[in-house]
Formats: structure tokens, sequence, C-alpha cells
């Protein structure tokens, strides 16, 4: 597993420290560490919208993180930019890493991706309370060869 990249211009001037580390501990779990929630997210944090099947808080993220890691071993996550204001910051980040196991239903298919992921957090006590998120799902379909789906699978 690679460590977390921050580019240059991603810079929390408006935040404390604990908010910076909240925030970089927080991407750092996506690269196969789902027990680094737990640090970086208060109990009750809320994720939203929650995935199909996910259950509430961190508890509920941390078998999601571990099957990412299992579909995508070398992920990779680049910190582009970070927006802050006090107990809060908006981040446009990507995911890097290679299709090497089932994810979403689509067998793993050997090709690299990068998907683009924007978010929006609250914070409060250096742990992160919220999380808004949009990630390029329909990209990554089409980065592996899954979209678009070929007239006799949309048929099925």
């Amino acid at each position: 597993m690679t460590d977390l990249t921050i580019t240059p211009k991603a810079e929390l001037a408006n935040s404390t420290p604990e908010e910076r580390n909240a925030i970089e501990t927080f991407y750092r779990a996506f690269e196969g560490r789902p027990e680094l929630l737990d640090e970086a997210a208060a109990p009750d944090w809320q994720d939203i919208p929650l995935a199909p099947g996910q259950a509430a808080g961190r508890d509920g993220m941390k078998p999601l993180i571990a099957g990412f890691a299992v579909a995508f071993p070398d992920a990779k996550v680049t910190i582009h930019e970070i927006i802050s204001a006090p107990g809060r910051a908006a981040v446009r980040a990507a995911i890097s890493g290679t299709h090497a196991g089932e994810w979403f239903g689509i067998a793993p298919t050997g090709m690299t991706f990068q998907l683009a992921i924007h978010e929006f957090h609250h914070i409060a006590n250096g742990r992160l309370t919220h999380t808004w998120h949009l990630e390029d799902w329909f990209g990554w379909l089409n980065q592996v060869g899954a979209w678009p789906a070929t007239q006799q699978e949309g048929t099925r």
C-alpha cells in the first residue's frame, strides 16, 4: 500500500492541525486500512449518502473499505485540493488503482483507473462528524470496460 499523496495546493489554511489530521487519516483508511476510521471519524459520524446495504456510522463503512481493498489492492488516494473554513472542509481528490477483484458485481478486469471524488466534511473536536460525497462511478465503469453495457447485457 502506498502513502497518501497531497499535492502542494491542497492546503488547509483555515483549519487546525487536528482537522488536517482527521482529513488525511480518513483518506488513508481507503488505502486498505479501515481501522483508521476510528481515529478520523466521530463514533456517530454520518456518511451521506450510504451505499446500498451499508450500515450507518464508521462501523458501517469498514466492510466497504475492506471489500474495496480486495477489489483494488493497490488503491492510492491523491488529494488535489482542500478548501476549508473552521469546522468544514471541501476535498477534491482522486483514487487510482487496478481493478483486481469483483466490485459492483463486475469481475476483475486488471485495468487501471482513476476515480474523481468530491467530498464535503464537517469536523468537530478533531474528528469528522459528517461527510457528503460524490464519486464518478460511471467514469470508473467506462475505464474498466464495463460501460456502456452491450445490447445483450442490457436486455438481461
